[in-house]
């Protein structure tokens, strides 16, 4: 093993080490100070535990390169075994951050929202460590073929549906943030990533120096965007107002008033003019949340929902925000007023004895006769 190579694979190996100890920090930290808004009543999710899989996913590559370093000391580096080793870390790589994709906002709808969908993904997952551990000794001598390592693919193609998760999801999340720059970069970042993996599969794609520079630069670049997503990710939570500290009050038709302290909104009045149903929607997430059971407090969003698209809330966020005219920092986020329970289903965060509506509106509200499920939650 040349020094040229022992420098990579240290600094691989403390890069990737030093990265998965702050995401471990960070996660434990945010865990502890602000569990009261992870773990919300009748949350799918009791803690988030996205910061964790990122770690572990890098504790992998501390893992892969400590795995290199063994296979260049010890000169086994050109079997394959070892190329086998490097996928199955690849792959064990893949599944962490599978794992933590399922806690992001912003994933793609398919595996955020359906756990029938997450379950089959990581089978695959598990299909595709199978067919890489079992593919070599199948295949004995004829494990290449014009240049491409067959036992390869199964985790090229895992890791290539993956990327596609990591750009879309990381993407969003960065730039709802207001961290355009950033999104760009993880999605380079991202990219970068899987292009390192190519040589696994096309061991003469590039020289030694190539493959070696871009993993290097790939990941460290990565561990760079897990660090500001963790960052970002304690500021929205510190600046998300507590359930028992936000007020609404419902005065009349298309007319509220709120108040959110962390949000430094007090008593704040809300005139949704025409935008009658933005007001409809929020007025039944306040009647369902003040006086209904725990099954019928929230409201189904989608197909065959209640309420037929997410985009009715976005909506009400916005509107209160366009008049609310409040500062980048301060403005109000979706979910500030409305927690994902699952299935579809979103709840109003408010606490019911914060909620209050107007006697005469509300039965008006009920005794309408499209309206007449509401009368049973009432009374």
């Amino acid at each position: 093993m040349t020094d040229v190579v022992r420098f990579y694979i240290l600094a691989h190996i403390l890069i990737s080490f030093t990265g998965a100890i702050l995401l471990l920090a960070i996660w434990y930290n945010i865990s502890d100070r602000f569990r009261q808004i992870l773990q919300e009543d009748n949350s799918p999710k009791p803690s988030d535990r996205g910061l964790l899989y990122l770690s572990l996913a890098i504790f992998v590559w501390v893992a892969a390169g400590c795995w290199a370093y063994a296979g260049n000391g010890l000169q086994f580096a050109h079997t394959s075994y070892f190329q086998t080793g490097n996928n199955l870390f690849s792959i064990t790589n893949d599944l962490f951050l599978f794992l933590a994709l399922c806690y992001a906002d912003y994933a793609p709808e398919f595996i955020r929202k359906h756990k029938r969908n997450r379950n089959r993904i990581i089978t695959l997952i598990f299909v595709t460590a199978l067919l890489t551990g079992l593919v070599p000794p199948v295949l004995a001598g004829n494990n290449a073929w014009h240049g491409v390592i067959l036992s390869a693919l199964p985790d090229l193609l895992l890791s290539g549906f993956l990327t596609y998760l990591l750009i879309v999801t990381f993407y969003r999340t960065f730039a709802n943030r207001g961290l355009k720059i950033v999104a760009i970069i993880s999605v380079i970042a991202i990219v970068f990533i899987f292009v390192s993996i190519l040589p696994d599969a096309f061991p003469d794609l590039y020289d030694d120096f190539t493959k070696n520079l871009i993993k290097i630069s790939a990941r460290t670049s990565f561990i760079a965007v897990t660090l500001v997503l963790a960052t970002s990710w304690v500021i929205q939570l510190a600046t998300t107002p507590k359930p028992n500290e936000m007020m609404i009050s419902f005065m009349d038709w298309s007319l509220i008033k709120i108040t959110i302290p962390s949000k430094k909104v007090f008593g704040a009045t809300i005139e949704f003019g025409s935008k009658t149903t933005q007001y409809v929607n929020l007025f039944k997430f306040a009647v369902r949340r003040k006086y209904g059971n725990e099954a019928a407090q929230s409201i189904l969003i989608g197909l065959g929902g209640e309420i037929n698209n997410q985009t009715y809330l976005s909506r009400i966020i916005d509107n209160m925000n366009e008049i609310l005219q409040l500062e980048e920092g301060q403005k109000l986020d979706r979910k500030d007023l409305f927690t994902f329970i699952g299935q579809g289903r979103y709840r109003l965060r408010i606490v019911p004895e914060n909620i209050r509506i107007d006697e005469a509106l509300l039965r008006e509200f009920v005794n309408s006769p499209v309206n007449q499920e509401y009368k049973s939650i009432v009374t």
